[in-house]
């Protein structure tokens, strides 16, 4: 009979260590984080605003909808504006100065999103419009034969 594997040190769903969460670091004071990326997803129907260290970690994110929009006001510039500042706001206090942005989307809330980003005390470094585009798109249907 093969002996049974401790919890310590044991292996479920693809994760090593106890069931708990556990968080590493101390969370007694703020990271200090001098630079950040914010990324802004808009869509026609809503706006994500995230804000991620250098790796990539996410620090903050803020939607339309988490702002307290819902229905078709969430695709509206004020909403991208509101969730943009909301975003910003948390990040801020733990001593942002630099930024670069990422805007992907086609939606109303990108120029709002981004007015709302550079109001902020944050000195923007660069703006890149990531929006995905198809380079020869999908197949067209075939013939219609009569």
């Amino acid at each position: 009979m093969a002996k049974p594997i401790s919890k310590a040190g044991s292996r479920k769903n693809g994760r090593i260590g106890s069931r708990k969460n556990g968080r590493i670091g101390s969370r007694k004071h703020t990271r200090k984080i001098p630079k950040a990326v914010i990324y802004v997803q808009a869509s026609f129907n809503n706006t994500i605003v995230t804000v991620t260290d250098v790796r990539g970690r996410v620090i903050s994110w803020a939607s339309a909808g988490s702002c307290g929009f819902k229905g078709t006001r969430r695709g509206t510039p004020f909403a991208a504006q509101t969730a943009a500042g909301t975003a910003i706001r948390t990040v801020a206090d733990q001593g942002m100065q630099r930024a670069d942005v990422m805007i992907k989307g086609t939606g109303l809330g990108r120029d709002a999103a981004l007015r709302a980003i550079h109001r902020s005390d944050i000195l923007l470094r660069f703006i890149r419009d990531v929006t995905p585009m198809p380079h020869n798109g999908c197949r067209a249907p075939k013939k219609r034969r009569v």
